[in-house]
């Protein structure tokens, strides 16, 4: 069963009489997402410190947001999350997941990082890809003026963010020269092909649509379909998922991208890693953030939290 509180936003919603994200431009779009965080997201906590900085990168620089937790010595050298934010590689900025970023500092005992990669379809792919990566490097490469220990060192993100998590841990693998400690993938982008069965049973009316993906990948981020078959979109078609950072993995059960979300955690471990399923089945796609609206959302952020810091040793 679909949870009340999961109904009655998907009812307002509905009643509000508000155009569906496929029906406006990317601009309009990027404002509605950040507008109505103020509805469905808890005020955002104090933290110990808050720093915008900037990364180089291929493309140009990548603003980034570092968050300290509250309470820990200015001099402390502290493990780190790299966040990248979801929003179908279209939507989504360093606003848009303040909140979950300052409670993931605070909860966790960690630094987080939040990524605001550039956004199609102004770039399209793999732009967001480049700038993640660049992103991460520099971050691991200047980690003692920055207060964080590149050897606990995870990446994670929502949606697009952890599809993009994903991508850095084969590519940071690959390159070996960046070591991740663990990778945190909430209802992660793992398949373009888009073939497994949540699709269909969750293709409408649970906020998440058919229509809203096609608008987000195959309109904007990745219009040549020949490209969804690239691992650095569909991290499911890697060649090999061997020797990857540990996982979380956390879906809903009412998300078009929930099966996806577990085939891939079930292909890592078929390769050998360590990877931690939990879906909340009667959640919809983007609960995580709505901690003002569902009472889930509080807890999805803790075991987060509580998985980093068991991970990275905070």
């Amino acid at each position: 069963m679909l949870h009340p509180q999961a109904r009655a936003l998907l009812d307002l919603i509905e009643k509000s009489g508000l155009p569906p994200t496929h029906m406006l431009s990317p601009a309009d779009a990027r404002r509605f997402y950040r507008d109505r965080r103020a509805y469905t997201q808890p005020d955002p906590p104090e933290v110990g410190a808050v720093r915008d900085l900037r990364a180089p990168g291929p493309h140009g620089d990548v603003p980034l947001r570092l968050y300290r937790p509250l309470g820990c010595r200015p001099e402390a050298i502290l493990p780190v999350l790299v966040y990248f934010h979801g929003g179908g590689c279209v939507i989504g900025d360093l606003d848009t997941h303040d909140t979950l970023c300052r409670t993931l500092a605070n909860d966790a005992g960690i630094c987080v990082i939040s990524v605001d990669y550039r956004l199609a379809p102004e770039p399209r792919f793999p732009v967001p890809v480049d700038d993640c990566l660049a992103a991460t490097r520099w971050i691991a490469a200047n980690a003692a003026a920055l207060g964080v220990d590149a050897a606990r060192l995870a990446v994670g993100g929502d949606s697009a963010g952890g599809n993009l998590a994903a991508v850095v841990s084969i590519a940071a693998r690959d390159a070996g020269d960046l070591p991740i400690r663990h990778q945190l993938l909430i209802y992660p982008v793992t398949d373009l092909r888009r073939d497994a069965p949540s699709h269909t049973s969750n293709g409408q009316g649970y906020l998440l649509t058919r229509e809203s993906i096609a608008y987000f990948y195959d309109q904007h981020y990745v219009p040549d379909r020949a490209q969804h078959l690239d691992w650095r979109v569909s991290p499911l078609l890697a060649a090999s998922l061997e020797a990857l950072p540990p996982a979380l993995v956390i879906t809903a059960g009412y998300d078009p991208l929930r099966d996806e979300g577990r085939h891939y955690a079930e292909a890592l471990t078929a390769a050998g890693n360590s990877a931690v399923y939990v879906c909340f089945e009667r959640q919809i796609h983007g609960f995580i953030t709505m901690g003002r609206v569902f009472d889930d959302a509080s807890v999805a952020v803790r075991m987060c939290a509580a998985e980093l810091r068991r991970a990275l040793g905070a």
